[in-house]
């Protein structure tokens, strides 16, 4: 009995003893950091991945061999195949070491590629054990390749400057997860930020250059349709209730010069509504700002004065929103607004019957505004010099 405990005990210690039998050494992967995806030709698309040269973040040898030149922290690899699993393999034959996606801060693909579909590219990101859905979403004006070879003055990579960008939210930021939410949801439509090379400055090359965020791309299921500016870009926001950061110009309608204005908070909610058959949607907005820059020749110490801003606030705010939803409903008749969500929220059983022909019934949806803007802190700054202070008070 004691001779089979003492070989039970021991045949213990060799199983915790015996280590990672699956392990993998870091020294045996190449981290990518950011993904391009582009169509080709009518039958093979190119994956272009941006991995990290090791010796720049620790002193390891460069995986990639020879490519990379000079300060440069990350090397370019493309793989060409039939299915973006083609590709991979292709580009794993081009590496000497373990391709690790999970590390993958941005996805880019080229405009020709989502012109034909992404379908089966989110298709692969999703069933992937390793790409993150925090990745940022991007559409380049152009090829994806283009954009991930450039090299940034600031940052590290050109991953690093897209990941910032979408970080900040001055205009569209889309992660992975968001943009599958968005193409399996009830309106099928979607949006994403495009991104477009920087002229270089003179004497630099090509490469050195970043690329940055111009247009928003518009989506009908997995493919897309067309883009739109980036004041409608804005307008989008507004609507969606993801406004995070914005300085609005206004020129009052009396006096001359411009007033400035930066968003301090914002909160916009969709009310929608099923009145004698017709399907209705408020957007209805509040925001707050402060004055920073008074370029006019008003007194905004006056309270009046300040009130009329105001309401010249709200109607620039509504009339933009409007001219985006004239573009992507009534033109591109695509619901990036997620109107579809709230009918189904609201009214159950009406849109069990409304769902299959949403298509046709989206643009006919009657949209109105309902904007509320309070100017908190209008400035300290006295009367506009060179004028009596009785004239600017009656302005």
């Amino acid at each position: 009995m004691k001779k089979l405990l003492l070989t039970l005990l021991f045949a213990m210690q060799s199983s915790v003893l015996a280590g990672c039998w699956d392990r993998i050494e870091i020294n045996d992967v190449a981290l990518v950091t950011g993904l391009g995806i582009d169509q080709i030709n009518e039958k093979n698309i190119e994956l272009t991945a941006e991995m990290h040269i090791p010796r720049a973040i620790g002193g390891a040898g460069n995986p990639g061999g020879g490519s990379s030149s000079g300060n440069a922290q990350t090397f370019i690899r493309s793989g060409v195949g039939r299915t973006i699993a083609d590709a991979i393999s292709d580009l794993q034959q081009k590496i000497p070491r373990r391709v690790f996606w999970g590390q993958t801060k941005v996805v880019v693909f080229g405009e020709a590629m989502a012109k034909n579909g992404i379908r089966e590219q989110l298709d692969f990101l999703t069933r992937h054990s390793q790409p993150r859905l925090r990745s940022y979403m991007f559409v380049a004006n152009g090829t994806a390749k283009d954009i991930l070879v450039l090299l940034p003055p600031l940052e590290r990579a050109s991953s690093e400057v897209l990941r910032e960008m979408a970080v900040s939210e001055v205009l569209k930021s889309v992660t992975l997860k968001e943009l599958l939410q968005m193409v399996s949801g009830d309106g099928q439509g979607a949006s994403m930020p495009m991104v477009k090379k920087l002229t270089p400055e003179p004497g630099k090359k090509w490469k050195e250059t970043i690329a940055y965020i111009h247009q928003t791309a518009i989506f009908k299921k997995d493919k897309m349709i067309g883009s739109i500016n980036d004041n409608l870009t804005r307008g989008l926001l507004w609507i969606r209730d993801e406004i995070k950061e914005a300085n609005i110009t206004i020129e009052p309608e009396k006096g001359e010069g411009y007033i400035s204005s930066r968003i301090l908070r914002a909160d916009t909610e969709l009310i929608p509504r099923v009145e004698d058959g017709k399907w209705k949607v408020t957007v209805k907005a509040s925001t707050t700002a402060d004055v920073i820059v008074n370029g006019s020749d008003l007194n905004l110490m006056n309270p009046e004065i300040v009130l009329k801003l105001q309401k010249k606030l709200e109607e620039d705010i509504e009339h933009l929103m409007a001219r985006t939803v004239q573009l992507v409903q009534k033109e591109m008749h695509a619901d990036i607004f997620g109107f579809a969500e709230q009918f189904h929220r609201k009214y159950p059983q009406p849109w069990k019957s409304v769902k299959p022909n949403w298509e046709e019934r989206f643009p006919a949806v009657e949209v109105a505004f309902e904007v509320k803007a309070n100017i908190r802190r209008p400035g300290l700054s006295g009367p506009p010099q060179g004028l009596p202070e009785e004239e600017v008070k009656q302005r």
